[in-house]
């Protein structure tokens, strides 16, 4: 358990909550028992936040609670938080960033969009093929930007209601069909991963697992039998 002082008042957390403090607020913070409290934290620059909305907010979306359990901003928190052992890829970054500030307005009515958005679906048609043509390479947001003429977050939000997925996750599961086709070939685990992209064969093993719920190797050796 965590206690704070935050805007005049006392706010205690508990495992599993999350936590919003907005810049130039003045806050403190202490174990609110004796076991002490872990906590996981980010800083987002605001700015980014912004430019994730792309105009479609007046503000900064302001969350009143500094402490809450909504669970759309928990799983934008995973894709920035979830894996501290794994440095975030460009891409995968940006998505994190873009579904933390689509969260945040969801919890702010006043900042709620005021018109609704069209799907660019050539835009999404382009991103697709290019992830799916590149998936050995380190796609960045710019890349994508320059192929599909859209920015990095409206295409994000574009691809997602179009194919349910974001590109980085299309990316990767790409990535993992061209791993598979490759060990299924005889390819060894390491030269596998380097083949399909991943940073290594401990990067293509989480991705796997996250992914099928088991090992490539173990997946190898059921091919087998």
């Amino acid at each position: 358990m965590q206690s704070f002082d935050y805007r005049g008042a006392r706010c205690d957390s508990t495992p599993g909550d999350l936590i919003v403090l907005h810049p130039d607020e003045v806050h403190d913070g202490r174990a609110g028992m004796a076991g002490g409290f872990r906590y996981r934290m980010t800083y987002v620059e605001p700015g980014m936040i912004m430019q994730a909305l792309a105009g479609r907010a007046g503000a900064t979306p302001f969350i009143g609670d500094a402490v809450c359990r909504d669970g759309r901003l928990l799983r934008a928190l995973i894709g920035l938080l979830g894996d501290l052992d794994h440095a975030l890829e460009p891409l995968e970054r940006d998505q994190a960033v873009g579904e933390l500030a689509e969260a945040l307005l969801a919890l702010d009515p006043s900042c709620a969009p005021t018109r609704p958005e069209t799907l660019a679906e050539r835009a999404c048609g382009l991103a697709r093929d290019f992830l799916a043509d590149n998936v050995d390479e380190a796609v960045d947001s710019r890349r994508l930007e320059a192929v599909t003429g859209l920015d990095r977050y409206a295409l994000a939000r574009h691809f997602r209601r179009r194919y349910g997925t974001s590109p980085h996750h299309y990316l990767v599961m790409r990535r993992l069909e061209r791993a598979r086709a490759l060990i299924r070939q005889g390819v060894g685990l390491a030269d596998a991963a380097a083949a399909s992209g991943f940073a290594d064969q401990a990067h293509m093993t989480r991705r796997f697992r996250q992914a099928y719920g088991l090992s490539p190797g173990r997946w190898r050796a059921m091919q087998a039998s």
